[in-house]
């Protein structure tokens, strides 16, 4: 008898095991088992963390990296940190998640015509991987978008490391001639013929969104954005 394995489920057990990075291995470990005292009570989840979400959508965003004591303690990229706080609702809005709120792994999220991943699977120190820690995850970037499809229309790339490895992904790992292109919030491009839109946002973390420099009203115009683009004629 022939098993068959969905290779979704083949690329989730090899992020899921992934340990190519020790520096990044050790801090997501040392989190997971110092904790913060919010969460002392809670056992962390202390691995790499797979994208989620609709595995037909048309629209795939990209985050930075797990936060510490977010997706690197929950599994699931922006759960439970104030960047999901803010993402949540605004999916919510423009109709791409069924609630506004994202606290754990079995609360209920749904998300509608989207999948959400990152260009580093593991939470780094400060925030900053390497070149090569981003090097060594770019892979797994590029295989969810074969796996994604022709069906793909467009990527939204939250922050500029993001949008950076979205194009190294094209070119170096798809095989396609994208052009030297510029970060800038709310920015849209063509990565080429029959490829996808390319939208760029800041990212959604504490220090773009306290200071001001990402409101929710500009973060909702990224995704009316969006839906034009879905909704515009091949």
């Amino acid at each position: 008898m022939t098993h068959t394995t969905n290779p979704w489920d083949d690329l989730e057990r090899r992020i899921l095991a992934c340990r190519k990075c020790p520096r990044l291995v050790a801090w997501r470990e040392e989190v997971a088992r110092v904790r913060r005292r919010a969460y002392r009570d809670q056992a962390y989840w202390g691995r790499p963390v797979p994208g989620f979400g609709d595995r037909q959508a048309r629209v795939l965003v990209v985050g930075l990296a797990p936060g510490a004591h977010g997706a690197n303690r929950t599994g699931r990229m922006f759960t439970g940190d104030a960047s999901g706080d803010f993402l949540y609702p605004a999916l919510y809005r423009a109709d791409f998640a069924n609630q506004p709120e994202s606290r754990h792994r079995e609360d209920g999220l749904a998300l509608k015509d989207m999948y959400i991943t990152a260009v580093c699977r593991c939470v780094p120190p400060k925030n900053r991987p390497t070149a090569e820690e981003i090097r060594n995850c770019l892979p797994y970037l590029a295989e969810e978008i074969r796996l994604l499809g022709p069906r793909l229309r467009v990527v939204v790339a939250l922050g500029r490391i993001a949008f950076h490895g979205v194009l190294r992904v094209y070119r170096e790992h798809l095989g396609h001639p994208v052009p030297r292109l510029a970060f800038g919030h709310g920015v849209v491009h063509r990565l080429g013929p029959d490829l996808p839109w390319l939208v760029a946002s800041y990212h959604p973390s504490r220090q773009n969104t306290q200071t001001g420099r990402l409101t929710p009203e500009m973060f909702d115009r990224v995704w009316e954005t969006v839906r034009r683009l879905l909704e515009a004629p091949e």
